[in-house]
């Protein structure tokens, strides 16, 4: 049985695992600042990535739903292993039944597009979560566009866990940081560019920096991202439509508020409120 959605023009929906997103909320906001905005996080079941396949699809699929049922047209998962596990499917198989004029995007092809021209030694690591690394979805990516690019990958999974309790700044947080870093860098001894795959990651950026070598490229997720959306909305404007225009945005969280509030505020730098919700 089909959703009973509304047809009038609603926000973006961005969605995320926890926090993670508000990277690329931020640069989305303003690379596009006069659209809506709802943001997603599903922090009570943080983190996504060492959970399966299939428990990946439900959960993001359910998030998916809740923003469509909030008003939402366009959703961007802003979450590498949502985007890894599930993007595919619910684009293939869900989105007919449900509407087939709403549209669900990543932030792994984004990303991808942009690194042919960012590599010199055409050799790429990527830092992201094992369920992202164990998927493969960045080298296959990149040899799509990039046949001659070698790409190697580092599951890092403890630093969603720090980001998620405030710890990006702590002094134990460097002891892991190095280690990952250390461990893709001695698999090849020629990268010079390193995507951070998980969007909890630029949280950790100045920590990152100081662990590797000055002339290595480190590439953040949400500029790109945001470049991506705004080209796409230029070329879709039956979707362009279909958001509504006003500059706000609305935060929902699947866990207690106080927190999430502390940490997203802090972030963006302002003051927001925010909606405790259920996907389950």
């Amino acid at each position: 049985m089909k959703q009973s959605l509304s047809q009038k023009p609603g926000p973006i929906g961005v969605f995320d695992s926890g926090y993670g997103g508000l990277t690329i909320l931020s640069k989305i906001r303003e690379a596009l600042p006069d659209y809506d905005y709802i943001y997603l996080g599903d922090n009570a079941r943080t983190p996504y990535g060492t959970r399966s396949f299939e428990i990946v699809y439900e959960f993001t699929l359910q998030a998916v739903n809740k923003l469509f049922e909030m008003g939402c047209h366009l959703v961007i998962l802003a979450c590498n292993t949502a985007s890894a596990k599930a993007l595919r499917t619910i684009q293939m198989n869900n989105l007919p039944d449900i509407d087939p004029s709403r549209r669900v995007l990543g932030v792994i092809r984004p990303t991808v597009e942009c690194i042919g021209s960012i590599t010199q030694t055409r050799h790429v690591g990527v830092l992201a979560t094992a369920g992202t690394i164990k998927s493969e979805s960045y080298p296959l990516e990149i040899h799509k566009l990039f046949p001659d690019i070698k790409v190697s990958g580092e599951a890092c999974p403890m630093w969603v866990p720090l980001v998620e309790n405030n710890e990006a700044n702590g002094e134990g947080t460097d002891f892991f940081i190095r280690k990952y870093i250390h461990n893709l860098l001695a698999k090849d001894g020629q990268i010079d560019t390193i995507i951070l795959g998980c969007t909890h990651y630029p949280l950790l950026l100045p920590k990152i920096q100081q662990f590797v070598p000055q002339s290595m490229k480190v590439v953040a997720q949400g500029e790109y991202v945001a470049a991506s959306l705004k080209d796409y909305l230029y070329r879709h404007p039956e979707m362009d439509r279909k958001c509504t225009r006003g500059g706000s945005c609305s935060f929902c969280t699947t866990e207690a508020e106080d927190k999430f509030i502390e940490s997203a505020s802090t972030f963006l730098n302002q003051d927001i409120t925010v909606q405790r919700i259920s996907l389950e």
